[in-house]
């Protein structure tokens, strides 16, 4: 056997190792979309150096009290919460340990088994402090890590906090050509921006949304929840039972006949799935609609 031949024999065999592992990639990515659509939950997860200010703004985007101090592992464990964004599915958002340079080595496995929630996340908000001038290492070094953990794949978005900080700096988002947000520029310590990186996880949730159901969605034209009105019939109890559990019902007027009056804020795919059901009519100004 010639060298070349050896080469190429190496190169075939190493061809197939690759597809092999890109095929494990392309099943677990859709085990964990699967898992999502079922459970109709989103997990968002903050990861970043520590001190980047990752529990503050965790605290401060769910009203939580997660200890927050310039200190390395000041928080040890994953810490879940729901977050309230204007997406079909519920979303958590999850606070991880801190990244920190030259771990010891008898912590290095600790330290990434932490971080494995990371490879199921539907988001990643990575935290930066925008007022670190060794910001892009720290990055860099994030990425990394994300990178062994196996979490390269999942979406992400930068955050870079502490605009406060900095002169003459002001909260933004910053967008590629499609309008996808890829950076937002804030400061959890006094609030600024948080409306904007709100808005952005949104719109990239809602995106996600529009992907998994295999819809065609640019930014910017993604549907935002609107109000209706159902009429729900006794028959539908576990409908109604439903939409009370997942937050929807803003008031309720039950009639004569045992029919429910429900004011609801939702999306429009979903009051088209509900109205499908038997004993849901969606209400109109003039009529009734079965959908």
């Amino acid at each position: 056997e010639t060298q070349l031949e050896t080469d190429r024999r190496l190169i075939g065999q190493r061809i197939k190792q690759l597809n092999k592992r890109l095929e494990k990639v392309r099943r677990q990515r859709e085990d964990r979309r699967r898992s999502r659509r079922k459970s109709m939950v989103h997990a968002v997860s903050l990861v970043g150096y520590t001190n980047a200010g990752k529990s503050t703004l965790f605290n401060t985007l769910t009203d939580a009290d997660v200890y927050a101090e310039d200190q390395l592992f000041a928080t040890l464990d994953p810490t879940l919460r729901k977050f309230d964004v204007e997406t079909e599915f519920d979303t958590i958002l999850i606070d991880t340990v801190g990244f920190i340079r030259h771990l010891p080595h008898s912590l290095v496995a600790s330290f990434r088994s932490t971080l494995e929630e990371t490879q199921a996340a539907t988001l990643l908000m990575h935290i930066i402090d925008a007022h670190d001038d060794g910001r892009h290492e720290r990055i860099f070094e994030v990425n990394e890590v994300l990178k062994e953990v196996g979490a390269q794949e999942v979406a992400q978005l930068e955050v870079y906090n502490k605009i406060d900080l900095m002169e003459e700096a002001e909260p933004r988002i910053d967008r590629d050509e499609s309008g996808r947000p890829l950076r937002v520029w804030i400061s959890a310590k006094n609030g600024d921006g948080l409306d904007l990186l709100r808005q952005a996880v949104t719109e990239l949730l809602q995106w996600q949304e529009a992907q998994e159901r295999g819809e065609t969605a640019s930014f910017g034209t993604l549907n935002s929840r609107q109000h209706y009105q159902l009429k729900i019939s006794p028959m539908a109890g576990r409908l109604r039972a439903e939409l009370f559990e997942r937050e929807m019902v803003e008031s309720e007027n039950v009639l004569e006949n045992g029919d429910c009056l429900l004011e609801i804020f939702t999306w429009p795919r979903q009051i088209e799935a509900f109205c499908r059901q038997d004993g849901c009519e969606l209400m109109t100004d003039n009529n009734t609609i079965r959908l």
